[in-house]
């Protein structure tokens, strides 16, 4: 069996092949600005391999998320600014530095501590770049996560409630301030307030430790099961959805949630 170097060696080397004369004409056609694209696809079929609880799946895709930054490398080793041998020891540098409860002598007793002092340490290195305590979210996350990262960063300087009622509060406020929105009619201010609305959710979230992103991807998959379930039971009664009551669909809905509460599979 080939050790771990010679691995990566093997795929570093059919990269360069692909990249190179005589090789796959839409790889050497690839940029940084091509690829973001596949980046983004790649981590969510991560996710989604994650959710299937498959490690064979997994596997498979962590090697598709793999090929993006041995990609990337390639295109920059090409025209000399970086290799991946300088990405993978600039990123044992990071860590090291940046656990010195691990690589060195200071003691921390909890993950709390450690995600503050982790904090305190980047901000050190970024110097003045980044000003604001807001500084360094990716401005094209999504947007339930980069709110949440967001509001994280707000608390860690003190802005932030004591208590979970005071978020729940300020939730139903915003879900007030729409519903008078609502009964204007005006489409911009309905904007406004429903962004209100969703950033205090969010942030409700982020108090009770309930990742908002994952929680909404959860109800997504909950109500495309379930829609699935209404649609294949109409089919088989040789019925359609646009030919059905609500009532009807309303009554096949209860049911797939009921199968879900038995864990009945489909």
């Amino acid at each position: 069996m080939k050790s771990d170097q010679a691995c990566f060696d093997e795929l570093l080397a059919i990269m360069k092949r692909l990249r190179g004369p005589g090789g796959c004409p839409w790889d050497a056609e690839q940029t940084h600005e091509s690829l973001k694209r596949y980046l983004l696809e790649e981590a969510y079929e991560v996710i989604e391999a994650i959710d299937t609880n498959s490690s064979d799946l997994l596997k498979e895709e962590l090697g598709d998320l793999l090929l993006q930054p041995i990609f990337h490398a390639a295109i920059a080793e090409e025209t000399g600014k970086f290799t991946m041998q300088d990405v993978i020891k600039g990123l044992c540098d990071k860590l090291i530095r940046r656990h010195p409860h691990v690589f060195g002598d200071m003691e921390i007793s909890s993950s709390d501590a450690q995600v503050e002092n982790w904090e305190r340490i980047k901000k050190a290195e970024k110097g003045d770049e980044r000003k604001s305590a807001l500084s360094g979210v990716p401005p094209h996350l999504p947007a339930l996560l980069k709110a949440q990262k967001i509001t994280e960063k707000a608390a860690r300087v003190g802005f932030d409630w004591e208590h979970v009622d005071q978020v729940m509060a300020k939730v139903m406020e915003e879900l007030h301030e729409f519903e008078e929105a609502m009964a204007e009619g005006d489409n911009e201010h309905m904007e406004a307030e429903l962004g209100d609305l969703l950033f205090a959710i969010v942030n409700l979230g982020r108090f009770l430790s309930i990742n908002p992103e994952e929680a909404l991807r959860k109800t997504i998959s909950r109500f495309q099961t379930r829609f699935q379930y209404v649609e294949d039971t109409l089919h088989s009664q040789g019925h359609q959805m646009n030919t059905s009551t609500l009532e009807e669909m309303d009554r096949l809905w209860e049911e797939a949630k009921q199968r879900e509460a038995e864990k009945i599979p489909s």
